[in-house]
């Protein structure tokens, strides 16, 4: 993660005073506690002077931040308010809004551009750089987020008939992700649309075989139900409305 002024990427030196800025931001205008702070800066070993190296780099981003935002002291805690500033996961999450609200009206086309331009801002890993503890508590949050716009974003392209083009990132995305429920059913989808059945019924096994080895438990019923569709006639298996699922080893 990062801040950048005038284009110049401000020089917020260390995981921990980066630590800092992400957990004011990430808390959105709320108080963060002292007590907070120190577990996401050190754990829960912190050294006797915590409190004062907060209160150092609390000082440290006010001066490279300047008038872009402030950090106030209230109570026992940090308050950061980011004026006009531009900060990429509102920004994230406004286009997310825009491109859902469309998709909602059945405007797909503009739906899907909403959610291209949102996923667009991520430019890596979130919270890079930063302590292990914060990465801990917020990362799976912002990737699952992430990841559902995502599976959004292709179901409306599928929804466009783009399934041919979709095919080689939904291959790619089940590799990454091998136990991400949506992003299989999608891939199945996109193959049979395609005129490939055999393929959509060996995305499905590959899958099964996978979760019954690794986790000893069956495919979950948003999965099964794509995989009945595939095999009964004169119905057609959609990834629609499926759930965000996600197992971790």
């Amino acid at each position: 993660m990062g801040a950048w002024q005038h284009g110049r990427e401000l020089n917020l030196k260390g995981p921990k005073q980066r630590t800092m800025f992400a957990a004011l931001l990430l808390n959105g205008g709320e108080v963060v506690p002292d007590q907070q702070l120190t577990e996401l800066l050190w754990g829960e070993a912190p050294p006797a002077t915590s409190i004062a190296q907060i209160h150092t780099y609390a000082s440290r981003i006010r001066r490279q931040l300047g008038e872009t935002v402030s950090i106030d002291r209230n109570y026992s805690g940090y308050l950061m308010r980011v004026h006009d500033a531009r900060i990429d996961l509102a920004e994230f999450e406004a286009r997310t809004r825009f491109g859902r609200a469309a998709l909602r009206l059945g405007r797909r086309g503009e739906g899907v551009r909403w959610l291209r331009s949102a996923l667009a801002l991520w430019r890596g890993p979130a919270l890079s750089n930063v302590t292990e503890h914060l990465t801990k508590v917020e990362a799976p949050r912002l990737e699952e987020e992430r990841l559902t716009v995502l599976s959004t974003r292709i179901e409306a392209e599928l929804a466009l008939g783009a399934h041919a083009r979709m095919i080689p990132e939904l291959v790619d995305l089940v590799v990454r992700y091998p136990l991400q429920e949506s992003f299989r059913a999608q891939l199945m989808v996109a193959f049979h649309r395609d005129g490939r059945p055999e393929d959509a019924l060996a995305v499905y096994e590959n899958g099964r075989r996978l979760l019954a080895e690794e986790l000893g438990i069956d495919p979950g019923p948003f999965l099964r139900s794509v995989y009945e569709a595939l095999l009964s006639p004169g119905r057609a298996p959609t990834a629609a409305a499926g759930p965000l699922t996600y197992v971790e080893i």
